[in-house]
């Protein structure tokens, strides 16, 4: 009897639902093509829109080529904001645009990969109002500017579509449903749905680049005589040589102070000097502590008031005043700058055209935040932190940098990225050789002793490697401009604190293992980036020194 009477419940619930009037009108679906396929989505090869789509340009199985042309054409029954109305028929279409999407599911063999809601910003308000139908390019090889590209890469690359789909055939099905986000996600119902058998050829991979590099001689370093998996790491490398890691072009371990395992991949070699982006940040910790330690700075709490006439710079308040270089070094000074958020005044792509990137950081205004408590990414703060420096150190940052932290890690090659007032920018940039980036990794597992000298104190190290917000639960931790992050190998925790930049670059210091680890790469503003390098320490790395 509960069973029907929960049969007969669910079955009025659906009628309700169906009896829900649209909110605004959609546009006609007259294509035939469209009626034809109404709740369907078709794959082509091609770049052709609805009007000129023709049946034989539909495909039902293709080759997969990574750079080849692959798209679809989705087929809905309503447009997107009506089938949100079925969600939440008492909600404006403001608040149904503002808080839903479309859902895709990704499947592979009947598994299910990946799925994701897309930012409630994706798309134009005008089509999710009337549009019934999509066209999405997935791969393109023009690359056609897309979010549906984007939604692809973070399938293939950062959410393992890469090795589901691995040689031979396979049958890759999408699922769309519309989604909302009230206090819970709700999705209505699959809306379009279609499957494509891929073709996915093999690779003829040269034994040269499946083989462990071996370690040449002058690298500035002990060799190290410890054991590494080297079926892991030529399982690893197999990978990169198929592209199947995109982009990677070092990778370096040093083991007990000594070099492990030094591989270049990509046309790139031991005096490559790396562009590793906002890795560079963390030599301005470090160059703030040796600035610290020598009484140039009394202590990372001095306020900006005392350092520059804060009235002069627009949006003044007296809270600006009581910014400290700490809540600079740990991301939370209050200023009204998020790099993670395009609308932010103090994003830092507001920065680059100005002509100087230190007035730009101190006329921003100050938001409601607590100086000290509220994180969010703001390189504009670093580049502020580089110019306290450079107006405090003895003959500016650049020879300071040069004589205090560069010359006794006998670093002789590098390359500062520069402010429009010439002086080094400390916001990323900075270029070195994949074992020098290595030194600086191993100075900080060092406590700051290099050689059996004092390069940073021992004190501004541990700071430095202190979580200073733990109870924020949207990432695992930042300390001074190193963030914090837990790697995980089977049941086993590893912690560690790093510097990293744009594209998959890191230097990797491990709290309670004798280890040190840089990988560089150059999927700079690819979704995959940080992803795949986790990948690689956590299920190849770390694997490897076990």
């Amino acid at each position: 009897m509960k069973a029907i009477l929960l049969l007969i419940f669910i079955s009025a619930s659906y009628l309700y639902q169906a009896q829900i009037k649209n909110i605004i009108n959609p546009e006609k679906i007259e294509h035939p093509l469209q009626k034809k396929y109404s709740g369907k989505i078709v794959f082509l090869t091609r770049n052709i829109t609805l009007e000129s789509l023709k049946d034989s340009d539909i495909i039902t199985s293709s080759s997969f080529q990574e750079n080849g042309d692959l798209g679809i054409h989705a087929f809905f029954d309503n447009s997107l904001v009506n089938h949100l109305h079925q969600l939440e028929p008492n909600w404006t279409m403001d608040e149904l645009l503002k808080n839903g999407n479309y859902q895709f599911s990704f499947y592979v063999d009947a598994k299910p990969i990946y799925t994701e809601n897309l930012n409630a910003g994706a798309g134009t308000p005008e089509n999710k109002k009337f549009k019934t139908a999509l066209r999405i390019p997935l791969l393109s090889s023009k690359n056609e500017d897309s979010w549906g590209r984007y939604l692809w890469m973070r399938f293939y690359m950062a959410h393992d579509g890469i090795d589901a789909l691995t040689a031979g055939n396979h049958i890759l099905k999408i699922e769309i449903k519309p989604y909302l986000k009230t206090s819970i996600i709700k999705t209505g119902p699959v809306i379009a749905e279609g499957q494509i058998n891929l073709i996915v050829p093999s690779q003829n991979i040269p034994e040269k680049q499946v083989a462990i590099q071996s370690i040449q001689p002058n690298s500035g370093w002990k060799a190290s005589q410890e054991k590494i998996n080297s079926g892991m790491i030529r399982t690893l490398n197999r990978k990169i040589a198929e592209n199947r890691f995109k982009d990677i072009t070092s990778i370096v371990i040093i083991k007990n102070g000594q070099l492990l395992l030094e591989e270049y991949f990509n046309g790139s070699g031991r005096d490559s000097l790396q562009d590793t982006r906002s890795v560079g940040k963390s030599f301005a910790s470090a160059l703030t502590g040796i600035a610290i330690q020598e009484g140039f700075l009394t202590n990372e709490n001095k306020k900006l008031k005392e350092l520059y006439n804060l009235k002069q710079f627009k949006n003044y308040s007296s809270k600006k005043d009581s910014v400290t270089i700490k809540s600079l070094l740990s991301m939370s000074s209050g200023f009204d700058g998020n790099d993670e958020d395009s609308d932010s005044p103090g994003n830092e792509e507001n920065m680059y055209p100005t002509e100087n990137w230190v007035q730009f950081t101190l006329d921003l205004p100050m938001t409601e935040n607590t100086i000290g408590k509220k994180w969010s990414y703001f390189t504009a703060g670093v580049v502020l932190t580089g110019d306290i420096l450079d107006k405090t150190v003895p003959e500016g940052l650049e020879n300071y940098a040069d004589k205090k932290l560069f010359q006794p890690l006998e670093i002789k090659n590098y390359k500062w990225q520069f402010t429009p007032q010439k002086k080094p920018s400390l916001a990323g940039g900075l270029r070195l050789k994949a074992l020098d980036f290595a030194k600086f990794g191993q100075l900080y597992k060092n406590n700051g002793m290099w050689n059996g000298k004092t390069i940073i104190d021992k004190t501004w190290v541990q700071k430095s490697f202190t979580n200073h917000f733990t109870d924020v639960k949207e990432f695992e931790g930042y300390g001074y401009l190193f963030w914090r992050k837990i790697y995980k190998m089977g049941n086993k925790n590893f912690e560690a604190y790093q510097s990293s930049g744009n594209g998959g670059n890191k230097i990797i210091i491990f709290k309670d293992i004798p280890v040190v680890m840089v990988i560089t790469a150059t999927a700079y503003n690819k979704p995959y980036a940080h992803h795949q390098v986790d990948k690689i320490v956590q299920e190849y790395l770390l694997p490897a020194l076990d």
